[in-house]
């Protein structure tokens, strides 16, 4: 196809697609699947190699959240069934962190519910931060506490998180459908401020939402003028008790075509398979390696990831290696600009084929509700 050996040529000089190419990706047929996985996977390869890196997320705060996006089970009046509880101790946090480094991640994602941290909050995560840096000197910390205020990115980052996570989740014509409480403009900002303190910036978005194809575009060229070091792609898990519990809109296919454009539009940016990856691509998650060059061990906020020793024999069976410690993530040119996991330019540091089910047939029997983890007297991936 014309069009594949155009993106493929742009992929490798860094050159962004036009919004007609992007939507083109989205539109090709299952017949063609295999083609646009091949050819955004030259692009992936030119850049990241075979590596996979895996990232660990820890809940520090669970449930109970002011804000009303409709998409999340800790949702303001969400009736999800899943675990509540107040902020994790650092040494806690620290305990839980351990395990997925154990597994092999190199990065630990810190998230806590809610619109914002307040300074006692930036306080609670910087001593978790330097808990777990204190054990394992050399791991990633990004943290995900939602909306920032002014001086608190700077704060995070003395304390030394390398990373700052807030996805865009949407297009901004679409956001006000999915949120109320606060903006696509709040959001942005956020990522702005996390930017300027010189953290590496990390954005993403959540697809399944019965977002067109336009939107998908328009968020992901959204986040490539924003210039994230990661992108994280979440498919929607559509939790009985939130709004969108009926919204099963995904197929493995449709999964797999929205990881390629958002390949072909960020080319040298790690891309992450986050949240719902084994609900929707199933059998197919060893192809999405093709595309993505990192992904979540384990569990995920309020849901139940397969087992981290289920991830690391489908990466080796693929054909794809963990990524090392010591191994630098991002391609050359972005790692140089900002000395560590790579970062824009300017400044950021860093420690290192079934149809859907109709929205009449929700397949609930999919969406195992998180019992375990950080929080609870279990490990994780028990």
């Amino acid at each position: 196809m014309d069009l594949l050996n155009t993106l493929v040529d742009k992929g490798l000089r860094r050159e962004q697609p036009t919004r007609e190419e992007a939507l083109a990706v989205l539109a090709t047929s299952d017949d063609e699947l295999l083609d646009v996985v091949a050819a955004a996977g030259k692009v992936r390869r030119h850049w990241f190699g075979r590596r996979v890196k895996l990232n660990y997320l820890v809940n520090l705060k669970s449930g109970l959240c002011p804000e009303d996006c409709s998409y999340c089970s800790q949702r303001l009046g969400s009736k999800a069934d899943i675990l509540k509880y107040t902020w994790l101790k650092p040494d806690e946090a620290s305990k839980a962190a351990a395990a997925g480094l154990a597994g092999g991640a190199k990065r630990v994602c810190l998230v806590a519910s809610g619109r914002g941290p307040t300074d006692r909050d930036v306080d609670r995560v910087s001593e978790t931060i330097k808990a777990i840096k204190d054990q394992h000197e050399d791991v990633e910390v990004c943290a995900c506490l939602g909306l920032l205020s002014d001086g608190q990115a700077e704060r995070l980052r003395e304390a030394g998180a390398d990373a700052y996570n807030h996805n865009l989740n949407t297009s901004e014509a679409t956001y006000g459908d999915i949120t109320t409480t606060h903006t696509y403009a709040d959001r942005v900002d956020t990522v702005r401020k996390a930017h300027a303190a010189g953290l590496s910036a990390c954005s993403g978005l959540i697809a399944g939402m019965g977002e067109s194809d336009e939107d998908l575009v328009d968020v992901v060229f959204s986040l490539r003028a924003l210039d994230p070091d990661s992108v994280p792609v979440n498919f929607l898990i559509p939790f009985e008790g939130t709004p969108l519990a009926k919204e099963w809109n995904l197929t493995p296919q449709r999964c797999l075509r929205i990881l390629a454009m958002v390949r072909f539009v960020c080319p040298d940016v790690e891309v992450r398979i986050a949240g719902g990856r084994e609900v929707h691509l199933r059998t197919m998650q060893p192809l999405a390696l093709h595309l993505a060059n990192s992904i979540f061990l384990g569990d995920y906020l309020t849901s139940e990831g397969q087992a981290g020793k289920a991830d690391l024999e489908m990466i080796a069976d693929a054909g794809f290696e963990v990524e090392g410690a010591g191994e630098v993530t991002l391609p050359e040119h972005r790692a140089q600009a900002g000395g560590g996991c790579g970062s824009h330019e300017g400044g950021g540091v860093c420690g290192s084929a079934a149809a859907a089910p109709s929205p009449a047939e929700p397949r609930t029997d999919l969406v195992a509700v998180r019992r375990r983890g950080a929080g609870t007297d279990v490990a994780p991936n028990a």
